[in-house]
């Protein structure tokens, strides 16, 4: 027998997350304050690109077991357990995460608790918050102790989000250790079938349980910059960074994966988490043990203005004048989130050095315009390589990484090819007589 189960926040997280916990079999209730977004979700329409999104949300709406509302007051009444998965945003002006949208959800739900409730965090908070939005929901409250806040971190990667959620690698709890709450067990209940399938469970204090989340990316954010600092050294060296990362990754220390170098990494939760970590740490003290962040931030962004830098030189020294081809725009392929996009950063660069710049992506092309309206965009690769000087590979899309070289010496004006992911095949694209020039690599 499922629980009653309100989400609130129907953004990417919450309505992933709304959707698995129907599909676990719970009935569920997705709250938001955007009618529009509503009103997709209602018809069985995700907002966004997601893999496998868009079925289940529809499979479960029809059943009847997920619905949306704008109504705190019908939530409160429906549901005991409770999830939080807003937006946690970076300042503007600041590294801090902005946690507006967190506080108001117990600002506007605790007054309406009449009964036991148990509210879970899932958005990404700095250190502390979960502690502190306990007390205030208690003190809000009706029911004041019957109330309790846990946070349950999410680790979902965005083009696997549905598998994440239902098939994940852990699951972490963290509660108020003052408290013999319910929060384990309803937890162990809302999940029993996941945990059914031997998924490891870690139940920790809150604290803990939200520096699982801002050190998971951190240490990712690490990686990438790392191999991407490796890359700087390959280039001036002669050597290649990719053969570097086969023969370090074989050490089952280190690991192969995320050890792409690159246009280093974007999207919604590695930059603004980082600086997040960074901020916090400073507040509470210890700024001094994250200082490595900043470089990890700083070699991050400089691989988006070294890409620009790269077409320069292969457009012959100036970019005034060129046209220049993007293939890609989200931040990572099977998405069509451009929040913080590294390949549309620099599509942006290269039209500022007086390039004319045409971006193609097979999910991103309405968020595109939105973030960067003066850009060309084409309705495929072929019509955005169209007498390109140089084509740019920014997002490593399935359909990029099999492209042929004669798809498209018919349309370019020159033969340049610069495969920021190395996810081309470079010495098939040399033979073809393209100038391939790839990140870190002779």
């Amino acid at each position: 027998m499922g629980r009653r189960v309100a989400v609130f926040g129907t953004g990417y997280l919450g309505a992933t997350h709304a959707a698995c916990m129907a599909e676990l079999g719970h009935e569920v209730l997705g709250v938001d304050v955007d009618v529009g977004k509503l009103a997709k979700l209602e018809a069985g329409e995700a907002p966004f690109y997601e893999p496998n999104l868009k079925g289940m949300l529809k499979r479960n709406v029809d059943a009847g077991h997920l619905r949306f509302t704008t109504s705190y007051e019908e939530a409160a009444e429906f549901a005991d357990t409770h999830f939080i998965a807003v937006a946690t945003p970076q300042k503007q002006g600041e590294f801090a995460a902005d946690l507006r949208c967190v506080d108001a959800v117990i600002e506007t739900l605790a007054p309406l608790l009449t009964g036991p409730a148990v509210i879970f965090g899932k958005s990404t908070v700095p250190v502390g918050t979960a502690a502190r939005l306990g007390a205030r929901a208690r003190e809000l409250a009706p029911v004041g102790d019957a109330v309790e806040v846990a946070w349950n971190p999410e680790f979902l990667r965005e083009g696997h989000a549905v598998q994440d959620t239902l098939h994940p690698d852990r699951i972490v709890l963290g509660v108020d250790e003052s408290r013999r709450g319910r929060a384990e067990q309803v937890a162990r209940d809302v999940y029993g079938v996941i945990l059914d399938g031997g998924v490891p469970f870690l139940v920790a204090d809150l604290q803990t349980a939200e520096l699982v989340k801002m050190s998971a990316n951190a240490f990712l954010a690490t990686k990438i910059s790392f191999i991407n600092a490796m890359a700087e050294v390959c280039e001036v060296a002669g050597a290649d960074v990719s053969v570097l990362a086969d023969a370090i990754g074989y050490d089952e220390r280190i690991g192969r994966r995320f050890l792409n170098a690159g246009i280093g990494f974007g999207g919604g939760c590695l930059p603004k988490d980082i600086r997040a970590y960074m901020a916090r740490a400073g507040e509470l003290g210890a700024s001094q043990a994250l200082t490595f962040l900043r470089e990890v931030d700083s070699i991050n962004m400089r691989r988006r203005t070294r890409m620009m830098e790269l077409a320069r030189e292969v457009a012959g020294g100036s970019l005034i004048g060129a046209r220049v081809a993007v293939l890609g725009a989200a931040f990572k392929p099977e998405s069509d989130d451009v929040r913080d996009s590294p390949a549309l950063n620099i599509a942006g660069q290269i039209q500022l050095q007086g390039a004319s710049v045409s971006v193609y992506d097979p999910k991103a092309m309405d968020n595109s315009r939105k973030l960067f309206p003066t850009l060309e965009y084409a309705t495929g690769v072929l019509e955005a390589c169209h007498r390109a000087d140089v084509t740019l590979v920014l997002t490593e899309w399935r359909q990029f990484r099999e492209l042929e070289p004669a798809d498209l010496e018919a349309v370019v004006r020159q033969r340049n090819i610069v495969d920021g992911r190395n996810c081309l095949d470079r010495e098939k694209w040399r033979a073809a007589g393209w100038a391939y020039h790839g990140v870190g690599r002779r």
